[in-house]
């Protein structure tokens, strides 16, 4: 039982890998829109994987190392060889978009991964690979749709329009922008009741309107991480990074005492109970002297406890 739960969150990550391979082929025999849905399916495994490993504690970095690797795949090579077959022009260098898209995608993973796999989050640093994939594999459906043809919308020029919205998902990915990760459900505060709108509204677009759904949302919220993230540099706020996001509410003034630097060489690291002497020694020293009874000259310093 224990070797299938520790088995469950990379094969969760394997399935994403199927259907991001299953996406290329339907995508190389003229099909987008299944393509779409087998992206969409990838997105899905994407979301459950992490969770699963750390819900299950069987998260590792091997497991970690898989799940950027296997995203590659299902949203950076899978939505550009979709935009390649339906809407690039196969004949010039219109591939190389494609290339870019990819490029940005790996760079965005690897710096997740020094920076950010293994541990929940709030936000994310750059625009999340898995959004950015579907923002580009779900626009075939949306084109299909009643709410695309019967507007002003497809008067645009979309495949002038998708080169550049290519490069400026490859740009996101790899900026300094912050995008919020998959908010907290509850109702004890304004930020958990709002996440629970969110995300009550995703699942009602996801189950009933899909085509109309998806690549709206995906675009609105690429659109929101970009827009917040240049009115907190016009107002000249940081954004949140993903080290203050996850740290802010676990910050505590508690104590005075300076962590320990720890040695070099692990062999020389302190143990517990040293540890816990040198911080009372680091104590003693802080502390104000006092002069000891008996003491005839006052501005001498009284004996150090450690001697």
């Amino acid at each position: 039982m224990r070797r299938a739960v520790i088995l469950l969150p990379s094969g969760l990550t394997i399935a994403n890998l199927f259907f991001g391979i299953f996406a290329i082929v339907a995508a190389a025999r003229g099909d987008p829109s299944r393509a779409g849905l087998y992206v969409v399916l990838a997105g899905i495994f994407d979301v459950f994987d992490g969770r699963v490993a750390r819900a299950t504690n069987t998260g590792s970095p091997l497991g970690s190392e898989l799940d950027s690797l296997v995203d590659i795949v299902s949203f950076g090579v899978a939505p550009a060889m979709i935009m390649y077959f339906a809407v690039l022009n196969r004949e010039g260098w219109d591939w190389v978009f494609s290339f870019a898209f990819i490029a940005c995608a790996a760079l965005r993973l690897a710096r997740f991964n020094v920076e950010q796999a293994g541990r929940a989050k709030r936000y994310f640093h750059g625009l999340p690979s898995p959004a950015a994939g579907l923002t580009l594999a779900t626009y075939y459906w949306f084109s299909q749709t009643s709410l695309y043809n019967d507007t002003n919308i497809a008067n645009l020029q979309w495949h002038v329009m998708l080169r550049f919205v290519m490069a400026g998902l490859g740009a996101l990915m790899v900026s300094d922008a912050s995008y919020p990760a998959v908010p907290t459900v509850g109702f004890r505060s304004l930020r958990e009741i709002l996440g629970t709108i969110v995300v009550l509204g995703t699942i009602i677009g996801v189950f009933f309107v899909p085509k109309q759904f998806f690549f709206p949302a995906c675009l609105a919220y690429v659109l929101y991480g970009l827009g917040r993230s240049v009115l907190l540099g016009l107002l000249g706020r940081p954004t949140v990074s993903n080290h203050d996001a996850d740290l802010e509410n676990d910050e505590e003034d508690d104590t005075e005492i300076e962590p320990l630097e720890r040695p070099a060489n692990a062999a020389l690291a302190y143990s517990p109970s040293e540890t816990t002497n040198v911080t009372r020694r680091r104590r003693r020293r802080r502390r104000p002297r006092r002069d000891r009874p008996g003491n005839d000259n006052p501005d001498e310093a009284p004996p150090s406890p450690e001697t």
